[in-house]
This record gives C-alpha cells, structure tokens and sequence, in this order.
C-alpha cells in the first residue's frame, strides 16, 4: 500500500504509523481547510482582543464569517469584500494567515497530482 488517507485524529495517525509504516499519510482536504478556518478565527479573535483603539476593534468586529466565506459569496450589497480588505489592510498578521489559507484551497482546487 503507497497511501492512506484519514482524518487528522491521532488515533487514526497512530494506527497508520503502526500497521502500515511505509504508506505515505495523506490529511483529507476538509479537516485541513477546517484547522486552518479554526486557527484563522482563533487568531482574529485574538486580534481582536489586543486591539489597542475602537477602529481596529470595530473592523475587526463581524469578520468572522467574511474571512471563512469563499471570495465569490460575499455580497456587494452588504459591502463584503471593502470590510474584509479594510479587516486585512489593518491586521498583517490577519492578513498573512488569510491569504494562506486561500492558497491553500485554490492549489487544492487544480487537483494536481
């Protein structure tokens, strides 16, 4: 067997490395894109916390789902994607882990093997 895909559970890990040690360990695309999502809010919340005036704190404020929404569901009548540049031109540290994470899904996306 060259490969095995699972979930990021460490008992699933375990077994793999266990029973198989050879086999190449490949993370499903959802549970990757669903740490990076939650490691993104996590940081925005911290963001959020050491915001040190009331505009950092209220860009910040109501990001969440504009940064874990894809880029083409955001609504120009609600003025989506000017909160969420203005969010990311604050916040470099918001910013970087954004932007990483859309790479991330569009390199998924062209199903390169």
């Amino acid at each position: 067997m060259e490969a095995v895909a699972i979930d990021m559970s460490p008992a699933f890990f375990s077994a793999v490395v266990k029973n198989l040690p050879e086999a190449a360990i490949v993370f499903d695309h959802f549970h990757v894109i669903k740490l990076f999502n939650d490691k993104l809010s996590k940081l925005r919340c911290a963001l959020f916390h050491e915001a040190t005036d009331q505009l950092h704190e209220n860009i910040l404020k109501g990001t969440r789902w504009l940064l874990l929404k894809n880029p083409e569901n955001l609504k120009d009548e609600k003025d989506e994607q000017k909160r969420l540049n203005k969010a990311l031109e604050l916040n470099k540290p918001l910013a970087t882990a954004y932007y990483l994470i859309r790479i991330r899904i569009f390199v998924c996306a062209l199903n390169i093997p």
